[in-house]
C-alpha cells in the first residue's frame, strides 16, 4: 500500500497517456487538482465532473470559454493556452505533475513544475530532448523529482534501483522497430499517412506514431535517456525487439545484464511514476511465459531510418543541435500528418535543419526556444 496520497496535475489529460493517467488515479484513490487538454471540450468537462479538480486548462480561449459555460453550475476554474498550462503544473495545492502533453510545449510547464518542488512523472521527451542539461540541473538545485513514464526509460529506471553508484557499462534501449520494419528505402518513398499510424505493439497519439515508424521516436529517448541518467550516446546501445515484451536493459560493468519485462502497457509505467518508491496494485495481467512469444532482437537499420542517424549526430553535439532536431521533426511530422510531404521528406527537411540552424553552445532558456523556433521555419520553408 502507499504511504501517502498524491494529489496531481495532469497536463494533456485528454491524450492517450492523460486519459491512462486518470484511469491509474482513479484505481490508486488520487485526486487531481488540475486537467489540461486540447480543443476536446466534451472529454474536457467529462473528466472534470468525474474528477473534481480545481483547475482545467484549454489550449484555446475560445474552447475555454464553451467549457466555462458547460462547467457554469460548478465551481471549477477555467484558464487556456501556455500561461493556463503553468499555472496548472504549478499549482500549490498539487504535489504530482504528470507532463502528458506532446511537443515543446511541455518544457515552460515543466520548468514552473521543477520550480514548485513537485514530483514530474514525465511523459514529455522533448522536454530533456530539448533542455536536458538546463532542466535536470534545475532539479537538482530545487529537489524536485524527474521520474520517467516512457516505458522504456521507466524499465532503465527500475534496473538501476538498488544499484545507483555502481558502474554501468551500457544501457540496452529496445525499440519495437514500428510498422515499416525490415521495409527498404524504396518501399519507403510510397507508404502513406494511415500506414505510418498503424503501430504494431502501442496505442498513442499520431505524432508520436509517426515518430515511431520513422524512429526518431527512439533517438529522441537515446537523448532522453542521456539527460536522465548521465551517461554519453556512444554508452546507449539501442536494439530492435519487436515484441516489445522486454522494455529496456541495463549492463554492468561485471556484464551482468538487468531487464525489467511486462506486457506492452503504458499503465505500469504509470502507476510506477506515482507510486515510486512503493509498488502500487496489478493493474496489467501477468505475464505468461509459457505462452510468450520467443523473444527476438536486432539491430536498427540506421541506413534506411536515417532519422535514428541524426538523431545520434545531434546527441554528440554540444549546445543547440538537439532542440533543433526536435523542433524540425515536430513541424516535418506535422507536415506530413497534413499531407503535405512524404514520408522520407521527415528525415531530409530534419537534416537541412541541422546544416542550416546555427548552433549555440551552453544555451539558456531562450537561445533553446530560438533554435527551436528557427528550426520550425527551416521545416516550413522547405
Amino acid at each position: 500500500m502507499m504511504n501517502q496520497h498524491r494529489i496531481l496535475s495532469v497536463l494533456g489529460s485528454t491524450g492517450s497517456i492523460g486519459r491512462q493517467t486518470l484511469d491509474t488515479a482513479a484505481r490508486l484513490g488520487l485526486s487531481v487538482a488540475a486537467l489540461t487538454g486540447n480543443r476536446n471540450t466534451e472529454l474536457l468537462e467529462q473528466q472534470a465532473r468525474r474528477f473534481r479538480p480545481r483547475l482545467v486548462v484549454t489550449c484555446t480561449e475560445a474552447a475555454a470559454r464553451e467549457l466555462r459555460i458547460a462547467l457554469a453550475d460548478t465551481d471549477i476554474a477555467v484558464a487556456s493556452g501556455l500561461t493556463g498550462l503553468t499555472e496548472a503544473a504549478a499549482l500549490p495545492e498539487a504535489d504530482t505533475t504528470v507532463t502528458a502533453v506532446t511537443g515543446m510545449i511541455g518544457l515552460k510547464p515543466t520548468l514552473a513544475a521543477i520550480e514548485g518542488r513537485k514530483r514530474i512523472a514525465l511523459a514529455n521527451k522533448e522536454t530533456l530532448v530539448c533542455a536536458g542539461e538546463l532542466v535536470m540541473a534545475k532539479a537538482r538545485e530545487t529537489g524536485a523529482e524527474i521520474l520517467p513514464v516512457d516505458s522504456e526509460h521507466s524499465a532503465i529506471f527500475q534496473c538501476l534501483e538498488g544499484n545507483r553508484g555502481r558502474p554501468v557499462r551500457r544501457i540496452l534501449l529496445t525499440a519495437s522497430g514500428g510498422p515499416f520494419f525490415g521495409m527498404t528505402r524504396d518501399q519507403l518513398t510510397s507508404v502513406t499517412r494511415e500506414q505510418a499510424l498503424q503501430h504494431p505493439n502501442w496505442s498513442m497519439g499520431a505524432k508520436i506514431t509517426v515518430d515511431s515508424a520513422t524512429m526518431m521516436n527512439k533517438g529522441l529517448e537515446l537523448i532522453e535517456a542521456m539527460r536522465l541518467y548521465g551517461l554519453p550516446a556512444k554508452n546507449i546501445e539501442i536494439v530492435v525487439h519487436r515484441e516489445s515484451i522486454i522494455h529496456s536493459m541495463v549492463e554492468y560493468s561485471d556484464g551482468a545484464v538487468l531487464a525489467q519485462l511486462a506486457m506492452p502497457d503504458m499503465r505500469l509505467p504509470i502507476e510506477y511514476a506515482l507510486t515510486w518508491p512503493e509498488r502500487g496494485e496489478e493493474i496489467v495481467p501477468p505475464l505468461d511465459f509459457t505462452a510468450c512469444p520467443p523473444l527476438t532482437f536486432a539491430r536498427p537499420d540506421e541506413a534506411t531510418f536515417g532519422c535514428l542517424r541524426l538523431a545520434r549526430k545531434a546527441a554528440e553535439r554540444p549546445g543547440t543541435a538537439c532542440a533543433v532536431l526536435n523542433g524540425a521533426n515536430e513541424a516535418a511530422v506535422h507536415r506530413f500528418l497534413r499531407g503535405e510531404i512524404g514520408f522520407l521528406d521527415i528525415e531530409a527537411l530534419v537534416a537541412r535543419a541541422l546544416e542550416e540552424v546555427p548552433g549555440v553552445s551552453d544555451p539558456g532558456l531562450e537561445e533553446i526556444l530560438a533554435a527551436d523556433a528557427a528550426a520550425r521555419r527551416s521545416v516550413e520553408a522547405g
